[in-house]
């Protein structure tokens, strides 16, 4: 039996969205994983402070937020 890749099923436009709606959340991890990373590196320069997990976690998060704002602004229209 062959296996069927997503826009080879019975999906129509389905598969075609998830596969864009999947790279635009994958798109928003990598920048929130980059903006985090460089915001740790700023913070950490500055002397002895420390980045903890949790502050990189709500940088990724508050980040991720304004990812889907903008996206959802642009995908969504006014």
């Amino acid at each position: 039996m062959k296996t069927l890749t997503i826009l080879e099923g019975n999906l129509n436009l389905a598969g075609v969205v998830i596969m864009i709606i999947g790279a635009i959340i994958l798109a928003a991890l990598v920048f929130s994983l980059i903006v985090a990373f460089i915001t740790k590196l700023i913070y950490e320069r500055k002397g002895d402070q420390k980045f903890t997990r949790k502050q990189f976690i709500q940088t990724m998060l508050i980040s991720l937020l304004i990812c889907g704002l903008i996206s959802g602004y642009i995908c969504g229209g006014l």
